[in-house]
Order: C-alpha cells, then sequence, then structure tokens
C-alpha cells in the first residue's frame, strides 16, 4: 500500500531542518573569502591564518558532544532555538572583533553552533519525516549545506570591494539566515520521537497523524515503544565485538575522509588560487566555480549511490582525487602551478569527492552500524572527523606555504589512495543489505582473518 503523507507540512518541516544545513555550509565556508583580507587586518602567519581558520572547527568539536549530551533531556527544538541564537550572536561578535584573540574566541563559539547543528538538523530531519521520503529529506539536508556554502562563496565576491573593513560586513551577514532559521524552528513543532520519550505519546501521536495519517502514526508509536526498550542496553552494546570493528572503520573513515584534503580546498581555495597567479578578484570569483561543481556532483551522487553502491564508489572516488591531487604535485615539480591547470584539477579533485565520497560517507556511516547501537555509535565519526577537519585545516597554511606545495599535495594525494585502500580492506558493501547481514558481518570478521571485502 503506497503512503500518503501532508506533503506541505512535510515540506515546511524538511525546510526547517535544512535551514540548519544552510547554516553549517555558511559559516563553515564564509572564512574562505574573508582569509585574504584577514591577512592584512590582523598581520597574520601561516600558524595564525590556520588558527582563524581552525577555530570554528574545534569549537565544532565541543558542540557536537554537548548536543549529543543534552538532545535526550532537552529535546531537539529548544537546543535548536539556541542554536540560532549563538550563530546570530557570533556572526555579530566575529563581524565586530577588536584583535585576533576576539577574532578567535568569537569563531570558537560559533563552532559550537555548527557542532551542534551538524548533529541536531539531520536527527529532526529523520524524526519528522515519513519513511517513504526520509531519504530525500535527507538528501535536502545535504544540499541545503552546499548551497550554504555557495551564498557564503557569492557573498565573499559581492562584498570584496567594499574597503578595508570588508571581512567584518561578510561575517555580518550570517545574522540573515540565522534570522530567518529562528523563525521557522519558532513555529516548527518539537521531535515527535522525543514527545513519545518523554511520556507525552498523544501528542506524538497528533503530530505523526498530521504528518502521515492515522496508520502511519500508529506504526510510528509502536517502533519507538520497541526502540525505547532496546536503547536501553545501547552502551553495553558498543563493547560487543562486531560493533567495536564497525567503531574502528567508521573512526578510520572519518580521519581519512579529512586528510585528504578536501576542507583545506573549500576554506583556502582562494588562497590556493592566489599562489597559482591569479589577483585576489579572479581567486574569488573561481571560488563560485568550486561551489557549483560540488552542488552539481553532489546531485550526480544520489543518482549514483544505489545504482552502483557504496563501497565501488568510495574506491573509485579515492584514486579520482588521488590522482587529482599527483597531477596538482607534478605541476608544481614542473614550475607549471598556475593559472586554468590548477583551476580545472582542483574542480576534478572536487567533482570526485562530491560525486562518490562526501555524501557517501554519511549514508555508508550509519549504515554499518546495528539498530540499537546506532546513536550512541554515531558519536564516534562525527567527534572524530571534527578533530580531524580542526587538526588539517590548522596545519595546511604551514605545510603549504613553509614546508612546500609539493610536500603537501604528495602528502594528501597518499592519504587519498590510503582511503581507497582501507575501503577496499575493511568496509563491507551497505547497498541492498538488511541491518543484521551487516552486523553479521561484523560478527563473522571478529572469526576469520584477513577481513573478508563484503
Amino acid at each position: 500500500m503506497k503512503e500518503t503523507f501532508n506533503s506541505r507540512y512535510v515540506l515546511f518541516l524538511a525546510a526547517t531542518a535544512a535551514l540548519g544545513g544552510l547554516l553549517f555550509g555558511f559559516d563553515i565556508a564564509i572564512i574562505a573569502g574573508a582569509g585574504p583580507f584577514l591577512i592584512r587586518a590582523f598581520s597574520l602567519s601561516d600558524m595564525g591564518l590556520g588558527w582563524a581558520f581552525s577555530s570554528l572547527l574545534f569549537g565544532c568539536v565541543l558542540g557536537s558532544f554537548i548536543a549529543g549530551r543534552f538532545t535526550g533531556r532537552y529535546g531537539r527544538k529548544k537546543p535548536l532555538l539556541l542554536v540560532g541564537v549563538l550563530f546570530a550572536v557570533t556572526s555579530i561578535a566575529t563581524a565586530s572583533s577588536t584583535g585576533f584573540v576576539s577574532f578567535v574566541i568569537a569563531r570558537f563559539l560559533g563552532g559550537i553552533a555548527v557542532g551542534a547543528v551538524s548533529l541536531l538538523s539531520p536527527m529532526y530531519a529523520a524524526e519528522v519525516s515519513p519513511p517513504s521520503v526520509r531519504g530525500r529529506v535527507g538528501t535536502l539536508y545535504q544540499m541545503s549545506i552546499i548551497v550554504g556554502i555557495l551564498v557564503s562563496y557569492a557573498i565573499n565576491y559581492l562584498l570584496r570591494n567594499t574597503g578595508a573593513n570588508n571581512w567584518r560586513w561578510m561575517f555580518l551577514s550570517g545574522v540573515v539566515p540565522s534570522a530567518v532559521f529562528l523563525l521557522f524552528i519558532s513555529i516548527a513543532p518539537e521531535s515527535p520521537r522525543f514527545l513519545a520519550m518523554t511520556g507525552k505519546v498523544r501528542e506524538a501521536f497528533l503530530l505523526f497523524e498530521r504528518i502521515g495519517g492515522t496508520r502511519s502514526a500508529q506504526v510510528q508509536i509502536s517502533e519507538i515503544a520497541a526502540n525505547m526498550r532496546n536503547e536501553a542496553q545501547s552502551w553495553r552494546g558498543l563493547l560487543r565485538p562486531g560493533v567495536r570493528r564497525a567503531l574502528l572503520v567508521s573512526a578510520g573513515l572519518a580521519i581519512l575522509i579529512h586528510v585528504s584534503g578536501i576542507n583545506t580546498v573549500i576554506d583556502y581555495a582562494p588562497s590556493i588560487f592566489q599562489s597559482a597567479g591569479w589577483k585576489v578578484d579572479s581567486a574569488l570569483a573561481s571560488t563560485f566555480l568550486v561551489g557549483v561543481t560540488e552542488f552539481v556532483f553532489t546531485i550526480a551522487s544520489f543518482w549514483m549511490i544505489d545504482r552502483f553502491g557504496r563501497k565501488p564508489l568510495y574506491m573509485v572516488g579515492s584514486a579520482g582525487m588521488s590522482l587529482s591531487l599527483l597531477m596538482l604535485l607534478l605541476a608544481v615539480l614542473a614550475g607549471r602551478f598556475h593559472g586554468v591547470v590548477v583551476l580545472a584539477l582542483i574542480l576534478t579533485y572536487l567533482a570526485f569527492f562530491a560525486s562518490c565520497i562526501g555524501p557517501v560517507f554519511w549514508t555508508l556511516v550509519p549504515e554499518i552500524f546495528p539498530n540499537d547501537v546506532r546513536g550512541m555509535a554515531m558519536t564516534v565519526p562525527v567527534l572524530t572527523q571534527w578533530v580531524a577537519n580542526a587538526i588539517v585545516v590548522l596545519l595546511f597554511p604551514f605545510a603549504f606555504h613553509v614546508i612546500g606545495k609539493s610536500f603537501t599535495f604528495g602528502f594528501l594525494a597518499l592519504m587519498a589512495l590510503a582511503q581507497g585502500f582501507f575501503t577496499w580492506r575493511m568496509v563491507p558493501e551497505t547497498r541492498n543489505k538488511p541491518l543484521e547481514e551487516i552486523e553479521e558481518h561484523w560478527n563473522a570478521s571478529q572469526r576469520v582473518a584477513p577481513v573478508e571485502s563484503a
């Protein structure tokens, strides 16, 4: 029987969750265009620039941890309201910074909001979506992150010639999406799952009924009741041998996705293009091509992921990224690191990442965990990827300008290759497989050595 649902109401709820993703992408990427002007404003060294970029990411580590700890007590809506306020306040605080220390503190606090929304918005989206459109709602959230990045690149370019304080206007513009998000989340309902968990079963049922009808509401309430019984054992379940193996694999993927360089390209694209001989205006304009490429190939990934599977895409994407980075290394060694060559290779690298790695990572990682421990287990890859992201972004300017371009691109190429090899040896294919079968793979891997590829 085909599932029916209130499409307008579901669209409103999906848009509310997606706005959290837009704030995520906006705050992560807005500093990319501001970077060249921050160097002049604060007389930054390479390590100083690294701190300017990575301070938000270190805040993300704390934010995702706090959100994971308190969402069970305070729900989804109240923390998201607080996140919206924090986004707006830190946008103002960053824009009005009187010195580098106050700038870094403001960005760190903004990172708490980003880290929290990276956990809360997808959770809210999943819990208010009918099962038949849950994947599409999740896709909308992922796409909104890319839209946030694109919007920030466009704002960077439009404000580039507004004077010595142009970087302040760039950060201040974050108040606008924050206000829109606050408006939406203030009139949105609390998650029905949280309502049921806190004993408000009637309210949860009425909300589910409004979303998907009476039959769907009855099924969802029954599933929540069953899951609540299982979750009491969640932390103990993380110690099961098969789950431990899955945790190690998820942590490995979380580290490799960042040490293979994606956020260095997104954050430092203007600096990379400037080092290739581009003027500031042209470098900022080129970042928009970076955003468009990521947007287009992210759409392609949603067509390919269920057709070709997670593991093949991850291996092809890793090989393509490694080859692109190797070509950048060869361009440096041949003295041809300039102009259109660099732009074309960066866009090729991004195309492989956006179509084969980025969205696939966030689909694959939850799938490798059993139902009864997924919520708890996801804190491991989420926290790990934020830590890895922060460290890589911190060290990139020093590595790129002091140690050298050839070393930097060579290291990133090696890590992308390692990502492909790790996937081949350690990661099971999850496409069209019941979650119980995936868990059995991990249990079997404890008994059979070496690990068999699924």
